[in-house]
Order: structure tokens, then C-alpha cells, then sequence
């Protein structure tokens, strides 16, 4: 495959085509002006908002990060999960270090519904039968939406629906252009075959990794590489045997830096364990390290896909 030809929606392009080419899982936006109600497609759950929410729980770092780069900083009583994460880049450590910490680590029932929240912006995977119940919050007053994009598009998409909510819609156009122009600009400088490419996040009882469906492999594929386990499609993390790894031999190794263990821990497993140690990016030493928040979904987009075209820039015109 040929990742120069690789589309990247432009913030030109006319919101009718965005909605004709929405997937299943892609938001669309709709506002009903007798009521000023907005209702909003959530990846195929309506979101109605009467009101411009005044107190915000962002649950993930990626999502925190994205108010701040809208400038809704202020709008936030309360984060969580900042165990996946390593600090915000450069650029919003101003607006971020107003945040109030609501868990560091999972929001707890009790600390979301006692809040005082009106709005969650989080990512999905903690809301669920083993997280936050979105009916009950709704019955509490609190309005979610969900942090769930798998493409770039999406991603925009969930910037583009944030604007209406927060009624900023320029300050969003503006920030989809930014990130468009640099990823195009990404493009046009990948003269190199795709580079193979691991995902590791964890190596307890086999190599925790990303899937084809994980929105990593679109930065991946972005950044003209290629995930070595794009085949695998059912969930967007699976647990994998060192020698699949070794049969599939990637030339680097995308390394995930958050909570307890460390980078440097993590590259020592893999250069200690017997089969992985043979795998030719350990032999060459070729390591991507990454804070997690900047492999979600979330206004990195465009700093990682830069990030990880140069180091694949390196290994593909070896």
C-alpha cells in the first residue's frame, strides 16, 4: 500500500460531504432552531444539549488536553485518568495546570455524581458495565459524550460537534485546519515504503498491542508505517505471543510511556525476554517512545504523526 495516497479530510471540504461519507461510527450534528435544542449522532447514541455546559468532567488526558487547545480550560471542575499520562505538551501546560483533579486514576461513581457536573467529555472505555452507567448520569443532570474516534476524520468530527456545543465553532474550524495542513504537509514528505511497525503497550503474558480497528494504526499509517497486526480486527487491544511477534518480524517498535513502569523497564523486557530479543527492532534498536495520551484520540494528532514520520523516515530509507 502506498501511504502517500493516504486522504486526509480537509476542513474545506463541504459538511455535506462529510455527513455522505460518515460511517456507522462517525457523529453528525443537527440543531433544531424553534427550541435551540442541539442533538447530536455520538457514534449512533442522540446527545441532546439545551444549554452550554458551565461544569466539565474530561476523563483521559487527550480529552483535557482538548479543552485546553479550544481554550474551555475554565469550563473544568474535575479530570481523571492522569495515570496515562506523562505530562501535556509544551503548548498546554498553561491552561492545563488550571484543571482540578477529580481521580487521578478512574473516575469513581461517587466523585462523578457528587461533582457537580453538568457535561463529561471521556473516553470511552470507561463507561460501561464495569464503568460510569451513562443512564444513570443522565439521570443526575449530566449530559456525556463520548471520546470514541478510530479515524482522523472522527476526530475532527468530535472537535466540529464541541464547537457547536460550546457555541466556539471558529476557535474548532480553526484548530482542524491547523491539524489538516500539518498532516497534509506529512504526506507529501513519505517517500519511503511503509515501514512494519509493534505496538507495545505491556508484555505480562504475551505483548499487549494495538489491532487494525485501534485508532493508533491510522496515526501508523499516517506516519507511513504499517501495524504488523492490521489483520487482527475484532477489539482494538489483544494480547499476542512473543513468537507471532518474532514470525512477523517489525523493523520498529512503538513503545507506550505511562503510570508505573517505565519506558526504559519496558525496552529492558524486551531486549531480556529470549524469543522477542531476536526480533530485528531490538536487534537494531529501534525504539518510538510515546506518552499514551499522544497515541489516543485528541488534539495530538497531528504532533504524533509528525513524530513518528520521522523516526520511520529513518528505518525506510535505510
Amino acid at each position: 500500500m502506498n501511504l502517500k495516497k493516504i486522504g486526509i479530510t480537509l476542513l474545506l471540504l463541504p459538511t455535506t460531504y462529510l455527513l455522505a461519507s460518515c460511517t456507522n461510527n462517525k457523529t453528525t450534528t443537527t440543531t433544531t432552531q424553534e427550541d435551540k435544542e442541539i442533538k447530536i449522532n455520538n457514534y449512533g447514541r442522540e446527545v441532546t444539549v439545551t444549554h452550554i455546559p458551565e461544569n466539565v468532567i474530561t476523563i483521559g488526558p487527550n480529552a483535557s488536553e482538548l479543552f485546553v487547545a479550544l481554550g474551555l480550560e475554565d469550563k473544568i471542575i474535575g479530570n481523571a485518568l492522569d495515570n496515562h499520562s506523562r505530562g501535556p505538551l509544551p503548548e498546554y501546560e498553561k491552561g492545563y495546570a488550571k484543571i482540578p483533579e477529580l481521580t487521578y486514576g478512574s473516575p469513581t461513581r461517587e466523585a462523578v455524581l457528587s461533582s457537580g457536573a453538568d457535561f463529561i467529555y471521556g473516553i470511552d472505555w470507561e463507561f460501561g458495565e464495569e464503568g460510569l452507567n451513562i443512564d444513570e448520569l443522565n439521570d443526575y443532570g449530566i449530559t456525556t459524550y463520548l471520546n470514541s474516534a478510530h479515524t482522523i476524520d472522527q476526530v475532527f468530527q468530535e472537535i466540529e460537534d464541541l464547537g457547536m456545543i460550546f457555541d466556539i465553532k471558529e476557535e474548532a474550524s480553526n484548530l482542524i485546519e491547523d491539524q489538516s495542513k500539518r498532516l497534509e504537509r506529512v504526506q507529501a514528505s513519505i517517500d519511503w515504503e511503509p515501514v512494519s511497525v509493534l505496538v507495545y503497550d505491556s508484555g505480562n503474558n504475551g505483548v499487549f498491542t494495538a489491532s487494525q480497528k485501534n485508532f493508533e494504526t491510522r496515526l501508523i499509517e499516517a506516519s507511513g508505517g504499517v501495524n504488523i497486526f492490521s489483520d487482527l480486527t475484532e477489539k482494538d487491544w489483544v494480547t499476542v505471543s512473543a513468537e507471532e511477534v518474532l514470525s512477523r518480524n517489525p523493523e520498529v517498535i512503538i513503545i507506550h510511556d505511562y503510570d508505573a513502569q517505565s519506558a526504559e523497564e519496558k525496552i529492558a523486557e524486551l531486549k531480556n525476554d529470549p524469543v522477542l530479543n531476536q526480533v530485528k527492532a531490538v536487534k537494531d534498536e529501534a525504539f518510538v517512545v510515546i506518552s499514551l495520551e499522544s497515541a489516543l484520540p485528541g488534539p495530538r494528532t497531528a504532533y504524533i504523526v509528525e513524530t513518528l514520520s520521522k523516526a520511520f523516515e529513518k528505518v525506510g530509507n535505510n
